[in-house]
């Protein structure tokens, strides 16, 4: 008796991508990436290719022994499973366009200063790339740049033709900053318009280097600058950042709802400071209040992509230019920022596609 193709995508509907995070990946290859064509049967013998629309190099491997084990128990006598994964390209707001060497633009927020934001957005990317993406991040805090420490590097971006910036590079992601451009202690005492004229300029004349995903750090709070960004820069989505604190809440709300009136989808809340452990006795204790970033993300019924604790190590790490992704890759806050930067990942592969200039264009000829 033979299985069935209806059989076969059953069972890859019980397949998900990590037993933590609770995002299905086979489930929605299923529905989305896998062609009839990427399934060869013969008898009870299954072949299949899974395509994912996000990258995967970390977890491969065992969502191909997920999969395999799933046909076997709905009837498959033999079981090959093989695991692909390309970032596409996804709509941006109307009137904008992708920009030529960046599949997808995503904001890191906060309404206010001093939630971890930039530590956040600095982790997401590393997290990115540690699963086989080619990732940059662009610092836009003009006035407080911090991505040049995190990332541990200095010195002036290139320029090969007086017209464009080579980005610079700290742990394998290409990298911009009004930070690279100025003295270390210099104040950026710039008006409003001069600030935005800066940051398009290192968006767009930065050679990023045929990225998957670029992360801008974006500027706290919502007032011009952020605003002007949101407008302006293509973004495929925004993630929030937040600490469980009221008075954080309240802001991020309101940088939360920004986005949602600019067009820009919201891929997450992410709860930043959650929980202190204590390093002597293993207490743990709720310092800014506790699941205020959880019921901020149920009530805007936006995706909740998870928490982060209080911990000193990741402030060491990333004021000594080596963040958690690297100085503890296998940690349990590095768990948890791949976690997160997974689900972001998921997040965009499900977005509408970019189809500018893939439609065939119309024209319309008078009749003779």
């Amino acid at each position: 008796m033979s299985i069935t193709i209806a059989e076969v995508r059953a069972a890859l509907q019980t397949v998900t991508d990590s037993p933590d995070s609770g995002s299905p990946a086979a489930s929605s290859v299923s529905r989305s990436f896998v062609k009839n064509s990427d399934i060869q049967l013969d008898g009870t013998s299954v072949t299949v290719t899974l395509r994912l629309g996000y990258p995967a190099d970390a977890i491969a491997a065992r969502i191909e022994q997920a999969a395999q084990q799933a046909l076997i128990r709905a009837g498959a006598s033999q079981a090959q499973v093989t695991v692909c994964w390309a970032v596409q390209s996804h709509a941006v707001q109307r009137g904008l366009k992708p920009l030529p060497n960046v599949r997808n633009i995503i904001a890191v927020a906060s309404g206010k200063g001093g939630v971890g934001k930039s530590t956040t957005a600095v982790n997401l990317a590393l997290a990115l790339a540690a699963d086989g993406a080619r990732v940059g991040i662009l610092d836009a805090d003009i006035y407080g740049p911090s991505v040049p420490t995190m990332l541990g590097i200095a010195g002036r971006p290139a320029s090969h033709d007086n017209k464009t910036m080579e980005p610079l590079i700290g742990h394998g992601l290409e990298a911009n900053s009004i930070g690279f451009l100025i003295d270390a202690d210099a104040p950026t005492i710039w008006r409003g318009p001069m600030v935005s004229r800066a940051l398009e300029q290192m968006l767009n004349q930065t050679n990023w280097g045929n990225l998957d995903y670029l992360i801008i750090d974006m500027p706290p709070g919502t007032g011009d600058l952020a605003l002007t960004l949101a407008q302006k820069v293509p973004v495929v989505g925004a993630v929030i950042v937040t600490t469980p604190q009221d008075l954080a809440l309240s802001d991020a709300r309101k940088g939360l709802r920004m986005f949602q009136k600019v067009d820009v989808p919201i891929l997450g809340v992410v709860e930043n400071m959650a929980v202190h452990i204590c390093t002597q006795c293993g207490h743990a204790e709720h310092i800014f209040g506790e699941g205020g970033g959880q019921r901020m993300a149920e009530q805007y019924q936006t995706p909740w992509l998870g928490s982060l604790p209080l911990m000193m190590r990741i402030r060491e790490q990333t004021d000594s230019g080596r963040p958690t992704m690297v100085s503890e890759p296998d940690g349990e806050a590095a768990r948890h920022y791949r976690d997160i930067a997974r689900k972001v990942a998921v997040g965009v592969a499900a977005l509408p596609r970019d189809m500018a200039g893939k439609l065939p264009s119309i024209v319309v000829q008078p009749s003779s």
